[in-house]
C-alpha cells in the first residue's frame, strides 16, 4: 500500500518500538529526517485531536519548507489525515432524557461545539508552531489549559511532543530546501579537468605499495592512477647499494613519463625523498606535468640536495639520526652506499598516528634508501621546473620531517598553495587517507587559467 507523501518528505506511521529522530543537513542546518507521526498521535477518543495534528503538520511543513502548504481535500496531507481520522465519538450514556433537560437548538449546539474545537485547535497549533520556531520541543504538560482534551468521560489525553531540532535560529523562507538527491554523495566530474591522471611517487625506503589507499580512493572517483617503484624500491629488484646517482634512482619514473603522449599531462605527487624525484622530473618534462604535489616532502631549490635541506635546519628532531643505520657496501673507508632504518623505531619516527596493520605492512616491506641520490644537488631552472604549478601538503604531527622544516621549505621556495593535514604523521596515506584524498582532488580541480600567477611566483623564488 502506498504511503502519502508531502513534497520531498514522506509522513510515515511508526510502530510501537520505533522512535522519532532528527538529523542535520550537511550545511549545518537541522531538518526533519522524516515527518514521522505515530499511530497513537491520532486517538480514537476525539475528532479534534486529529484536526489538531492535521493543522500542526501543515504549520510545521510551512516552517520547514519555507513556503505555504495549503492542505486541500485533494492534497496528499489532507488525504492522509482524512484516512487516519476516526469517526466522531457517540455518547454512551444510558440515562433516559427527562422533561427538565434543557433542549438546545441544533444550530446553537453546532456553533458552540465548532467554536470550542476551533479555539482549542488554534491554541495547540500556536504552541506547536512556537516550539518549532524557538528550536525546542514543546511537551504538553498535564494541567496546562492547552494540554487537557476532554474526551467522553472527562479523562485527559496527553499530546505526543513534536520532533525537535537542535537549531536555535528561527527558520527563514530563504533557507535552501534540501532534496533527497542533494544528500547523496556527489561524485567529482573528471572529464573537464586539465588532467585526471595522477602519478604517485613514494619516499625513501617505501614503495608503490604505500599508496594502496590513495589509489583505491582516486580510482573510485574516476581518476587514472599510476604508482611507480623507484630503482631498488618496492618490488624493483635492483641492489640499492649500486645506485650511484639520482638519475638512476628515478629512472622508472622518467621512463614512465616518456611514454605519455605529447599534449597529455599528469599530476605528480611526491612523498618524502620523492619530492626531490618529482623535482627532477619537472625539470626534464615540464610540458607533461600539469601540477606537482609535495606531501611532507623535500622541495629543493636550484643547487640544493635533500641532505642540505634536512641537515641545515636548527631544532630538527634527533629521532631520524638515531634511527639511521648506514650500510658500507664498498667498505667503511668509503662513503656509505645506503641507509636503513631501525625497525624498532619506525612507530615513533614514521607511523606515530598510523593504524597498526599498516605499520605491520611497512615493517615487512620497507627497503634501504640509496645514499648517493640524497647527496646530489639538483639543477633546476625557471623555464622548466619553475613553469610547473607546485603545491605543498604539511603534516602536523610529523616526527621524520618536523613541521618547522616543512614551513621553512615553503617559506624559502613558496609553492602556489600550502595545505595542512591535522593529526597526520609522516605517512598521511596511512594515517589520514581520506583527508589526503580530498586535498588531492581539490588540487586536481583547480582550473588551468590560474597557471600564469603560479609561474610568476616560481620565477620570483628561483631568481
Amino acid at each position: 500500500m502506498g504511503r502519502p507523501r508531502l513534497c520531498c518528505f514522506a509522513p510515515r506511521v511508526l510502530e510501537a518500538d520505533e522512535h522519532i529522530s532528527d538529523s542535520s543537513s550537511p550545511d549545518g542546518r537541522n531538518v526533519f529526517d522524516r515527518d514521522t507521526i505515530r499511530k497513537e498521535d491520532f486517538p480514537t477518543e476525539s475528532r479534534s485531536d486529529a484536526l489538531i495534528h492535521q493543522k500542526v503538520l501543515e504549520a510545521a511543513t510551512k516552517l520547514v519548507l519555507g513556503r505555504s502548504a495549503s492542505v486541500s481535500q485533494a492534497s496528499p496531507t489532507a488525504a492522509a489525515a482524512k484516512k487516519m481520522m476516526p469517526p466522531l465519538p457517540r455518547a454512551s450514556s444510558s440515562r433516559s432524557r427527562s422533561m427538565q433537560d434543557q433542549i438546545l437548538p441544533s444550530g446553537d449546539l453546532g456553533k458552540k461545539q465548532e467554536k470550542s474545537e476551533d479555539m482549542l485547535i488554534q491554541e495547540k497549533v500556536l504552541e506547536a508552531a512556537t516550539a518549532l520556531v524557538m528550536g525546542r520541543s514543546t511537551s504538553v504538560r498535564q494541567g496546562s489549559p492547552i494540554s487537557a482534551v476532554t474526551a467522553g468521560g472527562g479523562g485527559k489525553k496527553r499530546m505526543s511532543p513534536l520532533p525537535r531540532t537542535s537549531s536555535s535560529r528561527p527558520r527563514s523562507i530563504t533557507d535552501q530546501i534540501l532534496l533527497p538527491e542533494n544528500l547523496m554523495k556527489q561524485e567529482p566530474s573528471v572529464k573537464d579537468l586539465e588532467t585526471n591522471h595522477f602519478v604517485l611517487v613514494h619516499g625513501g625506503g617505501f614503495g608503490a605499495w604505500c599508496w594502496y589507499k590513495s589509489i583505491a580512493l582516486l580510482r573510485d572517483d574516476g581518476f587514472k592512477v599510476n604508482a611507480v617503484d623507484l630503482t631498488g624500491s618496492g618490488v624493483h629488484t635492483f641492489d640499492t647499494n649500486n645506485i650511484t646517482s639520482l638519475a638512476k634512482y628515478v629512472e622508472p619514473l622518467t621512463s614512465f613519463i616518456e611514454t605519455i603522449r605529447d599534449g597529455d599531462k599528469v599530476i605528480l605527487v611526491g612523498h618524502d625523498f620523492g619530492g626531490a624525484c618529482i623535482s627532477y622530473a619537472m625539470e626534464a618534462f615540464p610540458s607533461k606535468v600539469a601540477k606537482a604535489v609535495f606531501v611532507s616532502a623535500s622541495m629543493p631549490m636550484n643547487g640544493q640536495s635533500t641532505l642540505n635541506i634536512l641537515s641545515n635546519q636548527e631544532g630538527t628532531n634527533d629521532l631520524m639520526r638515531q634511527s639511521q643505520i648506514f650500510q658500507y657496501a664498498n667498505g667503511k673507508d668509503h662513503p656509505p652506499t645506503a641507509i636503513d632504518l631501525d625497525k624498532s623505531m619506525l612507530d615513533d619516527l614514521l607511523f606515530n598516528q598510523t593504524p597498526s596493520k599498516d605499520v605491520a605492512l611497512a615493517s615487512v616491506s620497507m627497503r634501504p634508501i640509496p645514499f648517493a641520490p640524497i647527496l646530489e644537488k639538483l639543477s633546476l631552472s625557471a623555464p622548466n621546473y619553475g613553469s610547473v604549478r607546485r603545491f605543498y601538503i604539511e603534516t602536523m604531527e610529523d616526527n621524520a620531517i618536523p613541521l618547522s622544516v616543512q614551513e621553512s621549505m615553503c617559506s624559502s621556495n613558496p609553492p602556489e598553495r600550502v595545505f595542512q593535514l591535522k593529526g597526520s604523521d609522516h605517512s598521511p596515506f596511512f594515517s589520514k587517507p581520506q583527508s589526503l584524498h580530498k586535498i588531492l582532488v581539490e588540487i586536481a580541480n583547480l582550473p588551468a587559467n590560474e597557471r600564469a600567477a603560479a609561474v610568476h611566483e616560481s620565477e620570483t623564488a628561483l631568481s
